[in-house]
């Protein structure tokens, strides 16, 4: 491997991770507050309301995210809704990861006893106060770990981006490969990757440390 040629080809592949960790972030950003209000809505006691949430759960979580980026960006045309690259990818990831995140929480919610909001009633409590500032700490440290797969799972989503023209960490690796016939370039974007997901684990690991009072 020259380092010369390494030394000519990152700022390519660096290029694409930058790409890469804005679609990283913002799903993050986006998806995990609205998975908690999706799975608000999925506890609550209005049928029409936990109904409309468990279909869109279930279509989110039944069909591939592949197929969700690619009816996003060339299907919703049709029928005259529009969106740019960059803007159909985040729909389509914030959609289907608030949807993960939704169940994820959903279950959070239902392991934290019945006795916890009854002692809520009892300090005067409104229902908000009682979510905010007693179950959701609960809740966090419960599904902390489960979280955390998905965000590393997110880091590795995010190269489907390529399938709507983006140009990702995955695209630029594919575009040097093919124009340049070596596999160094996939070789540094399997690097890169593994890089993202080690601070990805460090970070949930200081954040299980951060939640540990609660053992």
């Amino acid at each position: 491997m020259s380092l010369n040629y390494v030394s000519q080809i990152l700022p390519s592949l660096i290029q694409g991770a930058g790409l890469t960790l804005q679609i990283f972030f913002w799903t993050l950003i986006v998806s995990i507050p609205l998975g908690i209000i999706v799975s608000l809505g999925l506890t609550s006691k209005v049928k029409p309301l936990k109904w409309v949430l468990e279909i869109y759960v279930w279509l989110m979580r039944g069909t591939p995210l592949l197929l969700q980026l690619i009816f996003v960006f060339y299907g919703l045309p049709i029928i005259g809704i529009v969106f740019q690259r960059y803007d159909a990818a985040l729909v389509a990831f914030i959609l289907n990861y608030a949807a993960y995140f939704a169940e994820i929480f959903r279950g959070g919610f239902q392991s934290v006893s019945v006795g916890q909001y009854e002692a809520a009633k009892v300090l005067r409590l409104n229902y908000w106060q009682t979510v905010r500032k007693i179950i959701i700490p609960q809740v966090v440290k419960i599904v902390i770990p489960s979280i955390g797969n998905e965000v590393i799972n997110l880091v590795k989503d995010s190269s489907l981006v390529y399938v709507i023209g983006l140009g990702d960490l995955l695209r630029a690796g594919n575009v040097t490969t093919s124009r340049d016939v070596t596999l160094i370039p996939l070789l540094l974007v399997g690097l890169i990757y593994l890089i993202l997901v080690g601070i990805c684990t460090l970070v949930l690991r200081q954040v299980e440390k951060r939640y540990s009072y609660f053992k």
